[in-house]
């Protein structure tokens, strides 16, 4: 699978998507893990944690659940971001495609650094959206305009501030 993807195709994820499920998600603030979760949320996302280690604690005002399938069955998950390394990512995958497609997952995004070309497969035979080695924080920054701000050029062309 090709990993240059277009900013029509990420905009789009990050502009349907309104749930994400953030699996590997850290309470340490210091950690990569915590910083996009907490952006993520301030950016109007309904950021669910998914960490065992963390389970019954609370991130964000939503309680850390220590697996997809512990998701209340009434919230409709959008994308699932994966804070795992490239080896763990299939479980990670086969169980968002069994918990979460039934309710209207769209998307599996892998964080920076995060590539593993069989769970991409599967999420495609499955039909879902997939994005490797790339991180959702950045890739919102710098499609709507933040990181322009702070003097970056981002290659997006726009007449907005």
């Amino acid at each position: 699978m090709a990993m240059d993807y277009s900013d029509t195709y990420l905009r789009g994820i990050l502009t349907e998507s309104k749930t994400i499920a953030a699996v590997g998600v850290s309470t340490n603030s210091i950690r990569p893990s915590y910083f996009v979760a907490r952006y993520l949320n301030l950016k109007t996302y309904r950021v669910l944690p998914v960490n065992p280690v963390y389970a019954g604690a609370a991130l964000f005002g939503e309680d850390i659940y220590p697996s997809m399938s512990a998701l209340p069955e009434d919230i409709k998950v959008d994308m699932v971001d994966v804070f795992r390394r490239s080896d763990q990512v299939v479980p990670v995958v086969e169980e968002a495609i069994a918990e979460l497609l039934p309710r209207g997952l769209k998307t599996i995004w892998m964080q920076i650094g995060v590539v593993n070309e069989e769970a991409a497969a599967m999420a495609e035979a499955a039909g879902l959206k997939v994005v490797m080695n790339r991180c959702p924080k950045i890739e919102h920054q710098r499609l709507f305009g933040e990181l322009r701000m702070g003097g970056f050029n981002t290659g997006i062309i726009s007449s907005k501030l």
